[in-house]
C-alpha cells in the first residue's frame, strides 16, 4: 500500500497557479482544479464561452494545432489544450454554446434581419 499524499505533494500545481496569478493576473478567472489523483496537474476551466480560451492559450503558448474542438451534449462545444508551465501540466478547457443552440435561443434560426 502506498503512503497517502500530503498537501506538500501538491506543491507543483499550486506553485504553477501562484506563478500564473503573478504573471497573468489580468486574464479571465478560470475555475481551478488540483487533485491528488494527478498531483502534477493544474486544471483551468472557463465557463463563459469560448472567447476567453484564446487569451489563456496565448499565455500558455499552446499552439493552435494542439487545440481540440469537441462537441459535448449536442449543445455545448469545448476547446481543450495542454501545456507544461512552471513544472506542472496545465489542462485548459473552455465551454461554450454550439451555433445550433445559439440559433435556438435567438429564435430566428440564425438568419440575419
Amino acid at each position: 500500500m502506498t503512503e497517502p499524499l500530503t498537501l506538500a505533494g501538491l506543491s507543483v500545481p499550486m506553485r504553477a497557479l501562484r506563478t500564473l496569478a503573478a504573471e497573468y493576473g489580468d486574464l479571465p478567472t478560470p475555475t481551478v482544479g488540483i487533485t491528488p489523483i494527478f498531483p502534477e496537474r493544474l486544471d483551468l476551466s472557463l465557463h463563459n464561452g469560448l472567447g476567453e480560451f484564446e487569451s489563456w492559450r496565448l499565455a500558455l503558448d499552446i499552439r493552435p494545432e494542439h487545440v481540440e474542438l469537441r462537441e459535448q451534449s449536442g449543445d455545448t462545444w469545448t476547446l481543450r489544450g495542454t501545456a507544461p508551465y512552471a513544472g506542472a501540466e496545465i489542462h485548459l478547457i473552455a465551454y461554450g454554446p454550439t451555433l445550433n443552440s445559439m440559433q435556438a435561443v435567438a429564435g430566428d434560426g440564425g438568419r440575419d434581419a
